[in-house]
C-alpha cells in the first residue's frame, strides 16, 4: 500500500488506550442501563391501565422515545473510543444495574419502578463521568452531563406523581 492510500488504524485522539478502555466499559454499563430502562418504559406504555391511563401512556411514550434516541449516541461514543458497543440481550442483562419486573405492575408501581430506573441510570452516568473527567474526555463528559440532566429531571417528574 502506498503512503497516499494508507489508512490510519491507530487511534490518536489524546486519550490513552487504557483510559479509552475504562471509559468504554463505563459507557457499556450506561448503554445497558439505558436499553433496559427503554424496554421497561415501552412495556409500561403498552400495558398501563387505570384512571391515569392517558397521562401515563403519553408520558411513557415521550420517555421511551427520548431513551431510544440516546442509545445510538452512547453506542457511537463507545465506537469512537475504539471499542465495540454491546448489542445483545445477554450482554445487557450482564451489564445492567436495573431489575426488570417479572409481571405487569399497577400504574403507580410502574411510576415508582421508573423513578428507580432513571435514578439508576443517573448513578451509572455519574460513575462514568469520573473516568471521562480524569482522562480529559470532553465529548464523553458532555454526553454524560446531558444524560444526567435527562434522568434526574425524569425521576423528579415521575416522583412528583407519587406524592
Amino acid at each position: 500500500m502506498s503512503k497516499k492510500t494508507a489508512v490510519a488504524t491507530t487511534i490518536n485522539i489524546g486519550i490513552s488506550a487504557e483510559d479509552r478502555a475504562a471509559i468504554a466499559k463505563d459507557l457499556s454499563h450506561l448503554l445497558a442501563d439505558s436499553y433496559t430502562l427503554y424496554l421497561m418504559t415501552h412495556n409500561f406504555h403498552w400495558n398501563v391501565t387505570g384512571p391515569m391511563f392517558n397521562t401515563l401512556h403519553d408520558m411513557f411514550m415521550d420517555q421511551y422515545t427520548e431513551l431510544w434516541n440516546s442509545l445510538d449516541v452512547i453506542a457511537e461514543r463507545i465506537r469512537a473510543l475504539g471499542h465495540f458497543a454491546p448489542g445483545t440481550y445477554r450482554e445487557y442483562a450482564e451489564l445492567t444495574s436495573i431489575t426488570e419486573p417479572k409481571e405487569v405492575p399497577g400504574a403507580l408501581e410502574m411510576v415508582a419502578m421508573l423513578v428507580k430506573g432513571n435514578e439508576a441510570v443517573a448513578q451509572t452516568a455519574r460513575k462514568a463521568f469520573e473516568a471521562a473527567d480524569k482522562a480529559n474526555d470532553q465529548p464523553t463528559a458532555d454526553l454524560l452531563t446531558q444524560r444526567l440532566d435527562v434522568h434526574e429531571k425524569t425521576a423528579w417528574m415521575l416522583r412528583s406523581l407519587l406524592q
